[in-house]
């Protein structure tokens, strides 16, 4: 896995072998943020990114300076060895915090710019994470939530739905706070 852009552009990041977390592929990776930084000036941005597992999209949004990146994972070994990242790369902006991201969501009390979420694929309540983001009032007045996911998702009848884009088997879902706004 490689950082794709920003400060530590072509970094390579390898995670321990015992870590169960899939990365963002780099090509789905590299596509999105092609999407992203035509619609942000990433310094001004507030990112959280949930069920982090190795931290890739994280490193990537800090790598681009953003303002603030908060990462969220259950996973003890995800969290400290994401912690020990954002050391080593003097992410001062960038926190870790292990939790349960439902939890989190429900008692988050900050608005986001960017709210990016790549849940297993195989997570049974995956839609909640929408409910509980809008529900919670979670994203700013020009923000989106993108959700990764596998193709058996479809989140194209929802309010705040703005596009879908595939790579490959990735999936990404982008909402907006405006309804039928685009990139």
């Amino acid at each position: 896995m490689r950082i794709i852009g920003g400060k530590y552009k072509g970094k390579i990041i390898t995670p321990p072998s015992n870590f169960k977390a899939r990365p963002t592929t780099d090509f789905a990776k590299e596509a999105l943020f092609n999407i992203l930084q035509n619609h942000f000036n990433f310094e001004n941005v507030d990112v959280l990114d949930l069920f982090s597992g190795t931290g890739s999209v994280s490193y990537e949004f800090a790598s681009r300076n953003c303002k603030s990146v908060i990462a969220v994972d259950s996973n003890y070994n995800h969290v400290k060895y994401i912690e020990k990242q954002f050391e080593t790369m003097g992410f001062s902006q960038a926190k870790i915090y292990k939790s349960d991201v439902f939890r989190f969501l429900n008692s988050c009390n900050k608005k986001f710019d960017i709210i990016f979420a790549d849940p297993p694929y195989d997570l049974e309540n995956i839609e909640e994470i929408y409910d509980l983001v809008f529900k919670n009032k979670l994203l700013s007045d020009t923000s989106l939530l993108i959700i990764e996911h596998s193709e058996k998702n479809d989140f194209s009848q929802y309010p705040h739905f703005m596009m879908l884009k595939k790579y490959g088997s990735v999936h990404f879902s982008f909402f907006d706070i405006e309804i039928n706004n685009t990139l």
